[in-house]
């Protein structure tokens, strides 16, 4: 099922950035899952809700290559999650949809939920998932404007979504927690 909006409003990027630290130096979004590696997954539930699809990662490029419109690497000197936000080449869709690509059960009305979100909030500028209370920061949908105030968060030492997400207008969507299963541990993956 295609849950794009069809003019071209919404970007998508999976960050695979991580240096694998909990994963024993392994690159995570290559690992396996079900009998295939987490990114194709994960790319192939967030591709039908995007118009393009960009992917960062730090290394295997090539890998990473085959499942997004493009591939780019984070970044240096900004640890963490951001880094692959911020260095997102210029995108030209006003929204963009954010997942992390460990979790290969993400949504697959997880743009049209946070739009939704988004759209009945119109001052907002991130809509993020929860689940049974719990936040889940990198599963949003920011507009392009959000994205300019993250370098001068960056250079005054923020790291943390949360903390970047407090500057913010954000408003959020609940999901069942079954979709973010989160494989970031050897003994998640197969």
């Amino acid at each position: 099922m295609n849950n794009v909006p069809q003019n071209g409003r919404i970007a998508g990027l999976i960050l695979a950035g991580g240096s694998g630290q909990r994963m024993n130096g392994r690159d995570k979004g290559l690992l396996p899952w079900h009998g295939q590696p987490l990114i194709a997954q994960v790319a192939a539930r967030l591709r039908p809700q995007v118009n393009t699809l960009y992917i960062s990662c730090n290394r295997n490029m090539a890998a990473y290559a085959g499942y997004a419109d493009r591939v780019f690497n984070d970044a240096p000197g900004y640890g963490g999650p951001l880094a692959g936000l911020y260095s997102l080449p210029a995108a030209t869709a006003p929204l963009l949809l954010l997942t992390p690509c460990d979790t290969p059960l993400v949504p697959r009305d997880l743009a049209t939920t946070l739009l939704q979100a988004l759209e009945a909030t119109p001052h907002a500028d991130i809509a993020y998932a929860t689940a049974e209370g719990s936040p889940h920061y990198l599963h949003a949908l920011l507009r392009h404007r959000a994205l300019a105030t993250l370098p001068a968060y960056l250079a005054a030492g923020g790291r943390s979504v949360k903390g970047w997400y407090a500057r913010q207008h954000v408003v959020t969507a609940e999901f069942d927690a079954a979709y973010f299963l989160n494989c970031n541990t050897p003994d998640s993956v197969d």
